[in-house]
């Protein structure tokens, strides 16, 4: 079964605490629970959350609410790990916080920004094992130059490596769905590059893409009147595509920009 697979991926470990995204049925949530480890469980259908309530053991927390907009560090902060039968470590293991979740196509995007925001804000999670449409997956993995790299891709790289975890055809589900999963696992970790304003950053990168098949010079017009400036201080041939920019190299014109962003005009 294919949420066995996943559970086997995530390798629960003593002192983890996870939060689930859209249990759903509980398909995830059993096996999870299973390890002993405490879940929240955290799921916008009403009747889906009476359902499950009655099926899952203690160490399991369901919550009604929309993840987009409800906040559940405070539920999360207050769950403790059991303590293994055969533990041989500490006396309590060090509690590890971390996401889990089979992530419907209409809220994946939003869901993974929203996460990148709790860790920026919050550095609260360790990771995120996500299962998410193929095409969403290609956009978090995507390189440079390609179709699928893209805002998703440079926000995320920013604050998470990802790795591709399992591909899982249709076959694998009952019904089979009419698209194709993979599971992703994102581990957070200090920004990949520095930005000394990462709202300005965002910013850069969302006017970059939005503009992606023109020139480097023309897609930033909207951003800065005086961006060929700034494109020939950072050393780059203005006449690139947006798409065809590292990491590095988008840093790297987001501190030009805001140096000129602080600098007085006489």
């Amino acid at each position: 079964m294919w949420a066995q697979k996943v559970v086997a991926a995530i390798s629960p470990c003593p002192g983890d605490v996870f939060l689930e995204i859209g249990p759903g049925t509980g398909a995830l949530t059993l096996p999870l629970a299973a390890t002993g480890a405490p879940v929240l469980a955290v799921e916008i259908d009403r009747d889906l959350v009476a359902a499950l309530a009655g099926r899952v053991p203690p160490n399991v927390t369901i919550m009604s609410g929309d993840i987009l907009q409800t906040d559940v560090l405070p539920f999360l902060s207050g769950l403790e790990p059991q303590r293994p039968a055969q533990w041989s470590g500490p006396a309590q293991p060090a509690r590890r916080f971390r996401a889990v979740g089979n992530l419907p196509y209409g809220i994946s995007t939003p869901l993974l920004f929203r996460l990148i925001d709790i860790h920026r804000r919050h550095g609260f999670f360790a990771d995120a094992t996500l299962m998410l449409q193929r095409e969403v997956a290609d956009r978090l993995l995507a390189v440079p130059a390609t179709r699928d790299y893209g805002v998703l891709t440079v926000m995320t790289a920013m604050h998470a490596r990802v790795t591709r975890v399992l591909d899982l055809p249709p076959g694998a589900f009952s019904p089979p769905p009419k698209v194709h999963s993979t599971v992703v696992r994102l581990t957070f970790g200090p920004s990949a590059v520095r930005v000394s304003d990462e709202a300005l950053f965002e910013r850069l990168v969302r006017t970059m893409f939005t503009q992606r098949r023109k020139t480097l010079t023309n897609a930033l017009k909207p951003f800065d009147a005086a961006s060929a400036e700034v494109i020939a201080r950072a050393g780059f041939d203005g006449r690139r595509r947006p798409e065809t920019l590292q990491l590095t190299e988008i840093a790297r014109l987001a501190e030009l920009f805001a140096v000129r962003a602080r600098t007085p005009v006489l």
